[in-house]
C-alpha cells in the first residue's frame, strides 16, 4: 500500500486543476469536488485527462510567465508517470517542479516536492536511502513553516520504507512521531490503517506478536467501514504471515485467500493500467508535438497545412504500431497467466512439502525427547546404584563398580551429544549467563576424568593464568562441553602420555571482556594431514588403537558447532607420533557480582548442615528404583525421608505432613509433577519444590519454573550437585523463615 505515493497525487491534482480554472481564490467546496474527481480520474485510469491538464496547465504557465502554474503542471505529469510507473520520466518532471520553486522561493510548497521526489527514488531498492533523505527535508521543512501535522505522510513513508527493508528499529521514532501527531488532530480512516499497519509489521518484525496482533485488530476494524482496497490487500497479507508464524493455520489461510482475491483483483487491474498507459504514453507524444506546433502555428501554418497529410499518415502508422502492441501485450497476458497457473501449482507443492516437513520434525523432536527419558531413567537406576556402592569401603568388587559407572557413564555422555546434535541442527542453541568460577569449572572437569586417566596411565596439567578474573559470568555449560569434548579426545587417542590444558589471557577488550586462549595439546598418536579437515564431520573418526575408546564421532563436530555460538573458530596443529595441538579464543566477562552474596550461595557436599536438624524430605517419584536410590542418598546424610508414588499422593501428603523440602519427579501417572506442584502451592506457597527430571532440560524449563518450582535437577544427575542444590534451597527457605 505503500501511501505516499496518492497523498501527493490528489493534493496536486485538485490544487493546480482548480488554479488553472480560476485565478481567484478557491474555496472549500470547490476543492472538496476537484479532490472527488481525482478520485475518480485515477479509479478510472483516465491518464489521458490527467496528462491533458497537465500539458495545458505547463503551457498556459510558460505564456502568462507564471511559474506557480508551470510548477503545478509538472507535479502533476510526474505523479501520472509514477502512476504509469515510468519512473525515468517521473524523477524528470518533479526535479523541474523543485528547481521551479526553488529559482522563485516559493518554499510553501517545497515539502510536496521532496515528497514526491521521496516517492520515486524509495520505490527502488538501491535509492531507498536517497528517498529518506527527501522525506526527511520535506519534515524539515513543515517544521520551520509551523505546519506540523503535514509531517504526518512523510513520517509515515520513512516508516514504511525502513520496514520494507527489514529494518524495524529505524522505523519505530517516526511511527511513534506519527502517533503523537494524530492526538492533535482528527485523524483521517486511511491514516489511521497506515499506521496500525505499519505498527503491526513493525511487531511482527520484533517478534511481539500479541502486539502486533492488536494492531491488525484495529486495522480490521477500520476496514470494516471504509472500502481500502490496496490497504485491505496489505493487511490480509501481512495479518496473515503473523497468524501463520502463531501457528493458527486456519485462520492464516482465510487471510491468505482473502488477499489472494485482492490480489487477482489488482492484476486484472494492472493490465488494464499497462493497456491504458500504453495509450497515455502515446498520446504524450501526440499532445507534445500538438504544443510544439501550437506555438508556430502564428508563423508557419501554410506549411502545416502540406504537412497535414504526412501528419495523417504518421497517425495511421502509431496505430498500427499501437495495434500490434496491443496484440503482443494480449498474447504476454495470455503467456502470464499460464505462468502464473504453475506458479500455483508449484507454491501449492512446496506449501505440502513444508507441512510434511514441519510434521517431520515435530515427530523427530518428539522422538528424541522420548528416547532421552526412557534411556536416562533407566541409567539413574545404574549411575545411582554404583555410586551408592562406591561410597562403601568394604566393597571387593570396587574396580568392577568404577567400570560399570564408566560405561553408564559413557552411555550417558552418547546419549547427550546426540541430542545436542540434534539441537543445533534446528538451531534450538543459544548462549546463556550464569555465574561460575573459571578455576572451579577447569578443576571438576579434569575430575570428571579421573577414571579414563587411570585407565590409560595419562596425566593431565592444568593452567590459568593468573591475570584472568576466576568469577565469571557465561554459559559454562556449553563452554564445559566444548573443554570436555577436546580433553576427552585427547586421553582417547593417548597412552602413557600426559595433556596439557592452558587457559591464558591474550587482552582485555575495550568493552571490558577478557580476549582469552584455550589451549588443549597432547603428545599421543597424532592426527594425519589427510585427516585433519574431515574430523570436525559428523560420525568421522580417526583410526585409534585403543579399541575400548572408540566413540561416534561427534565430539569434534559439536566443539566446532558450539563454537560457532561465541563467533569462533577451533584450531588443530597435529604430527604423527607427536601428538596434537587444539587451540581456540573466545571472550569471558567478569562477574562483578557481590562476593559476600555469592560465597552464601556455594555449598559444598562436606559443608556443615548443623542448621538443618531433623530435616525431613518428600521424595516423590513413580520408579520404585529410583524412589531408592534417591533415599538412600539422603538417609546416608541423616535426612529424614518420605516417599509418594505419584502427585496425587503427594498432595495428600503435604496436606497433612510438614516437609522441609520436596523432590517432585515431572513425568508421573495420575498427576504429574507440574500439576502436583500447582496444586500444594496454592495451600502452601513456601516449601522449597525442586524439580527432578530425566527429560531435556531446555525443552521444560519454562514449564517447571512457570509452574511454581523453586530448582531443578536434571536425572541422572552427579551426587555432589545433587546434594549442593538440595542444600542451597534448605539454606534459601531457612533464611527466608528467619526474615
Amino acid at each position: 500500500m505503500k501511501c505516499k505515493f496518492y497523498y501527493s497525487f490528489f493534493f496536486c491534482l485538485c490544487v493546480s486543476y482548480s488554479f488553472y480554472a480560476q485565478q481567484t481564490p478557491i474555496s472549500k467546496d470547490s476543492i472538496e469536488r476537484l479532490s472527488d474527481r481525482a478520485y475518480a480520474i485515477l479509479d478510472d485510469l483516465e491518464y489521458t485527462n490527467a496528462i491533458e491538464i497537465a500539458t495545458q496547465i505547463i503551457s498556459e504557465g510558460k505564456d502568462q510567465n507564471n511559474a506557480y502554474y508551470t510548477f503545478m503542471g509538472y507535479d502533476l505529469m510526474g505523479s501520472v508517470n509514477t502512476e504509469m510507473k515510468d519512473t525515468l520520466q517521473a524523477r524528470l518532471n518533479y526535479e523541474k517542479a523543485l528547481s521551479i520553486l526553488q529559482e522563485e522561493k516559493m518554499d510553501s510548497l517545497l515539502s510536496w516536492a521532496y515528497i514526491n521526489l521521496g516517492n520515486v527514488e524509495s520505490d527502488e531498492k538501491q535509492n531507498y536511502q536517497k528517498g529518506i533523505d527527501y522525506y526527511k527535508k520535506s519534515i524539515e521543512i513543515n517544521t520551520i513553516q509551523g505546519y506540523e501535522l503535514e509531517n504526518i505522510t512523510p513520517l509515515l513513508n520513512i516508516a514504511w520504507t525502513y520496514i520494507d527493508e527489514n529494518l524495524a528499529d529505524e522505523a519505530i521514532p517516526y511511527l511513534l512521531q506519527v502517533e503523537n501527531l494524530f492526538k492533535r488532530d482528527t485523524l483521517y480512516p486511511r491514516d489511521i490503517v497506515g499506521l496500525k499497519l505499519l505498527f503491526g509489521r513493525y511487531h511482527t518484525q520484533k517478534g511481539n506478536y500479541a502486539l502486533a496482533e492488536e494492531a491488525f485488530i484495529e486495522v480490521e476494524k477500520v476496514l470494516e467501514k471504509e472500502k481500502f482496497p490496496s490497504e485491505a490487500l496489505e493487511f490480509y497479507k501481512y495479518y496473515g504471515n503473523l497468524v501463520e508464524i502463531q501457528e493458527d493455520y486456519e485462520k492464516a489461510y482465510g487471510l491468505l485467500k482473502k488477499a489472494k482475491v485482492l490480489d487477482e483483483k489488482k492484476f486484472k487491474a494492472d493490465k488494464l493500467r499497462e493497456i491504458q498507459a500504453a495509450n497515455t504514453r502515446f498520446n504524450i507524444k501526440e499532445y507534445e508535438r500538438t504544443i510544439d506546433s501550437a506555438r508556430k502555428e502564428q508563423l508557419i501554418n501554410d506549411k502545416l497545412i502540406e504537412k497535414s497529410k504526412d501528419l495523417r499518415n504518421i497517425f495511421i502508422i502509431a496505430s498500427l504500431i499501437l495495434l500490434i502492441a496491443l496484440i503482443a501485450i494480449i498474447f504476454a497476458f495470455k503467456s502470464r497467466k499460464k505462468y502464473i497457473k504453475r506458479l500455483h501449482e508449484k507454491n501449492n507443492q512446496l506449501m505440502a512439502a513444508k507441512d510434511n516437513a514441519e510434521r517431520l520434525s515435530k515427530l523427530k523432536t518428539q522422538f528424541f525427547s522420548t528416547v532421552s527419558h526412557e534411556l536416562r531413567t533407566p541409567l539413574y537406576g545404574v549411575i545411582g546404584l554404583s555410586s551408592i556402592l562406591l561410597e562403601d569401603t568394604t566393597s571387593k568388587n570396587k574396580e568392577d563398580l568404577k567400570s560399570l559407572k564408566f560405561s553408564a557413564d559413557y552411555l550417558l555422555a552418547l546419549i547427550n551429544d546426540v541430542l545436542l546434535i540434534n539441537k543445533m541442527d534446528a538451531n534450538g542453541i543459544t548462549l546463556e549467563k550464569t555465574s561460575y568460577r573459571l578455576s572451579s569449572l577447569a578443576k571438576s572437569i579434569i575430575r570428571s576424568f579421573e577414571f579414563s586417566l587411570e585407565q590409560n596411565n595419562n596425566k593431565i596439567h592444568l593452567h590459568i593464568d593468573e591475570n584472568l578474573p576466576d568469577k565469571q559470568i557465561g554459559d559454562y555449560v556449553r563452554l564445559s562441553q566444548i573443554l570436555m569434548n577436546l580433553i576427552g579426545n585427547a586421553i582417547k587417542f593417548n597412552e602413557d602420555g600426559n595433556i596439557w590444558v592452558s587457559i591464558d589471557l591474550i587482552e582485555k577488550t575495550k568493552e571490558g571482556l577478557y580476549k582469552t586462549r584455550f589451549i588443549v595439546k597432547d603428545d599421543g598418536i597424532g592426527i594425519p594431514l589427510s585427516k585433519q579437515k574431515t574430523i570436525f564431520e559428523e560420525f568421522s573418526q580417526v583410526e585409534n588403537r585403543n579399541y575400548n575408546y572408540q566413540g561416534t564421532g561427534l565430539g569434534l563436530p559439536i566443539v566446532k558447532k558450539l563454537l560457532a555460538l561465541y563467533d569462533s573458530e577451533i584450531m588443530v596443529e597435529s604430527e604423527m607420533g607427536k601428538g596434537s595441538t587444539f587451540t581456540f579464543t573466545i571472550n569471558l566477562e567478569a562477574n562483578v557480582a557481590d562476593e559476600k552474596k555469592e560465597e552464601k550461595q556455594n555449598y559444598e557436599e562436606g559443608d556443615a548442615i548443623h542448621i538443618f536438624e531433623n530435616v525431613h524430605i518428600l521424595v516423590v517419584d513413580d520408579n520404585r528404583i529410583n524412589q531408592k536410590i534417591t533415599q538412600k542418598i539422603l538417609e546416608k546424610r541423616q535426612f529424614k525421608c518420605s516417599l509418594a508414588d505419584d502427585g496425587e499422593q503427594a498432595i495428600a501428603l503435604v496436606k497433612e505432613n510438614n516437609y522441609d523440602l520436596i523432590l517432585m519427579d515431572i513425568h508421573m501417572p495420575k498427576v504429574d509433577g507440574v500439576q502436583a506442584t500447582k496444586a500444594i502451592r496454592k495451600f502452601n506457597p513456601d516449601v522449597p519444590i525442586v524439580a527432578l527430571t530425566a527429560v531435556e532440560l531446555d525443552e521444560m524449563r519454562a514449564t517447571i519454573m512457570n509452574s511454581g518450582m523453586n530448582d531443578i535437577i536434571l536425572k541422572p544427575y552427579d551426587i555432589s550437585q545433587f546434594l549442593t542444590t538440595i542444600l542451597r534451597n534448605l539454606n534459601n527457605a531457612f533464611t527466608k523463615s528467619k526474615t
